[in-house]
């Protein structure tokens, strides 16, 4: 499932007024599988100097710029650059005063924040409560359309209290609601230009208001997005190095390796698994890996043909050579996942990860067993049918190892080749998920909260792709969401990976670190998925002085 998907961490464990230590950073590692060595670190040798430009590759064009809608790697990697939230997730996986500078709750049902006074907007106004409540209500509006409206599930209201004061009433505990406000849900925007854009907002003929160290320049459709430096940033810290930034979507995984290889384009993040071995050989450049949330795993999409049979899914799953998938897929740069939320995922109470997500047993390979499960079921010759796109190359990989693997145990596996846009399409569109049984996902949290990627499995969830239901899974949701202490959340957050491993309404995959290309001539950008949200682009610079 494409969850909404980086980082955003918050210290729950004392409600405190100032948002400043925070638990949950990630630590570097080292780690080898199918003979391939990798280092995981935050982030790239810093920035010795300035640059007039640098360009940088997409795998795909953003569908929309619009903050509310953005729910997909290409667009909030734009975005990260250009509109900030209340709250900001660092490389390292921690959370600091981002457009709030403190917040308090004075109690349970209330949060309130204090917003940073002076921060100008691109146009120049200056943000006040009225942009952030206006903000924050269009994500609440049905008729906005937003995948995010599902976060603001248990608001009652958003209301100005001061002139940089902004008070958030709930109707029931809410832990991962504060926490995303580190995310697309906690993003403010002009009101003003909501109001005079109407529905160009965030389309190619529109213009974005916000106030981050970027500016949108120019949207030329098909071809590039452009953004330049914002000389009145707040952010003294993170003042652009460079002039302008300019995006180029190439979709084929090759063009896109051989544009790192010309130096077309300087850096991307997402580079082709398929290509490690080539780019790190040949002397143009780094491919540095980074802190992840994601796994890739099978979402089911229709519970009413033939994985609506738990026997069969379990069979696809224990039919599944993971190992081979993680050498053809992530280019042996990964393990076999162990459950649908990686073991990035638990990352906010680091000290209970040994015990609830390490010991978990390895994922079963017994194809012998499979076989007698589709016998049990009678599913032999039903069709399966599984979306695939040239969006990555992982992506046809296994899929055609997902058909390898049910042809193998008497399963009719189809796969259905679609383009980019329809494939992320799937992720935003319900009909767009009309005769697909599984889609491939890279599924990610916004958060170091393991509970917020088992949210999206919640009955009715937007992220809930599959409506998949189970009412003890709700409640036990529901308790984890109401607790407070992290380590005590994480405690509860077990029994859904225990509901979710023995339903499998997702199939776990592998989950392999984040990675980047950076050409020689930059250096100095975050490694890790929180480049999705963290304003990644204003730390790269030139690479020598």
């Amino acid at each position: 499932m494409r969850m909404p998907g980086i980082i955003a961490f918050a210290c729950t464990a004392a409600l405190a007024a100032s948002l400043t230590a925070c638990s949950g950073a990630a630590r570097p590692q080292t780690g080898t599988t199918g003979g391939a060595g990798f280092d995981v670190t935050p982030t790239s040798p810093p920035a010795r100097g300035e640059l007039d430009s640098f360009t940088w590759s997409l795998y795909a064009e953003p569908y929309t710029l619009d903050y509310a809608l953005a729910y997909d790697y290409p667009p909030n990697t734009v975005l990260a650059n250009v509109c900030e939230q209340l709250l900001r997730v660092t490389p390292d996986l921690r959370i600091e005063p981002g457009l709030a500078v403190k917040w308090d709750q004075p109690e349970p049902g209330t949060l309130v924040y204090t917003l940073r006074p002076g921060v100008k907007f691109h146009d120049g106004s200056t943000m006040n409560a009225d942009d952030v409540v206006a903000s924050l209500r269009r994500q609440m509006d049905p008729a906005t359309g937003s995948p995010w409206g599902s976060a603001f599930k248990n608001v009652d209201s958003v209301e100005k209290t001061g002139p940089l004061e902004v008070t958030i009433r709930l109707g029931k505990p809410d832990v991962l609601f504060h926490e995303l406000l580190a995310a697309s849900p906690g993003t403010v925007v002009s009101a003003a230009s909501l109001a005079t854009s109407g529905k160009d907002y965030g389309t190619p003929k529109g213009a974005l208001n916000c106030t981050g160290p970027f500016s949108l320049a120019q949207w030329t459709q098909g071809d590039s997005i452009t953004l330049r430096r914002n000389p009145a940033y707040w952010d003294k810290e993170l003042v652009p190095k460079s002039g302008s930034v300019k995006f180029t979507f190439i979709e084929d995984a090759a063009a896109r390796v051989n544009a790192f290889l010309s130096g077309t384009a300087d850096g991307g993040y997402m580079v082709p698994s398929t290509s490690f071995a080539l780019l790190r050989a040949a002397g143009k450049g780094s491919v540095l890996f980074g802190p992840n949330t994601a796994a890739a795993n099978l979402a089911v999409l229709d519970f009413q043909g033939p994985l609506g049979d738990l026997r069969v899914r379990r069979a696809l799953s224990m039919a599944l050579d993971r190992k081979n998938i993680v050498k053809a897929a992530a280019g042996g740069v990964g393990v076999p996942a162990k459950a649908p939320a990686a073991r990035g995922a638990w990352a906010l109470a680091p000290e209970r990860t040994a015990a609830l997500y390490d010991t978990l047993p390895e994922p079963v390979y017994d194809v012998e067993g499979a076989k007698q499960l589709v016998r049990e079921v009678s599913a032999g010759g039903r069709t399966i049918t599984v979306v695939t796109s040239s969006l990555a190359p992982e992506v046809s990989v296994v899929a055609n190892a997902v058909q390898a693997a049910g042809r193998q145990i008497g399963l009719d596996v189809e796969l259905k080749p679609v383009s980019p846009d329809a494939y992320s399409g799937i992720f935003v569109d319900p009909a767009a998920r009309k005769g697909i049984d599984l889609v491939i996902t890279n599924g990610y949290d916004n958060t170091p909260d393991p509970l917020e990627f088992y949210q999206y499995l919640r009955t009715g969830d937007f992220g809930n792709y599959g409506n998949w239901s189970d009412a003890g899974f709700d409640a036990a949701f529901d308790r984890a969401n109401s607790e407070p202490d992290p380590g005590k959340r994480a405690d509860l957050t077990a029994r859904l990976q225990e509901i979710a491993l023995r339903e499998l309404p997702v199939i776990p995959v592998y989950e392999a670190p984040y990675s980047v290309f950076l050409g020689k001539r930059i250096t100095g950008a975050p490694t890790g998925i929180a480049q999705l949200y963290y304003p990644w682009a204003a730390t790269i610079g030139a690479a020598q002085s």
